[in-house]
């Protein structure tokens, strides 16, 4: 999966479309990732002991990652993402549109 934990993202599909915030956790094994401020849910939460109360909280759900497009540090749009090899043999992710690293 291209996307990593850490990356500015902006949903492209979905009742979030149009959002932009950083990836919080990625599962590759799923291919889903978890956004910040994205895809909210209600969860009904159990009291588990006297210092956690229970009551109605607010979680981040994962989204497909295939919803979501990495936005580049130097154009500042979304794109897919690319990959170089430096001279040093080392792979580096690049912008699509702009060929400029995405770090």
């Amino acid at each position: 999966m291209k996307i990593r934990k850490g990356d500015r993202v902006q949903v492209l599909s979905g009742k979030d479309r149009g959002k932009t915030g950083t990836v919080t956790r990625s599962l590759p094994e799923r291919g889903k990732v978890i956004v910040d401020g994205v895809n909210i849910a209600k969860k009904h939460q159990k009291p588990t002991s006297q210092t956690n109360t229970g009551g109605i909280i607010d979680k981040e759900m994962p989204i497909p990652a295939s919803n979501v497009a990495i936005i580049c540090n130097s154009c500042g749009k979304p794109t897919r993402i690319g990959y170089r090899f430096e001279p040093d043999g080392t792979k580096v992710r690049v912008c699509r549109k702009c060929e400029g690293d995405l770090a």
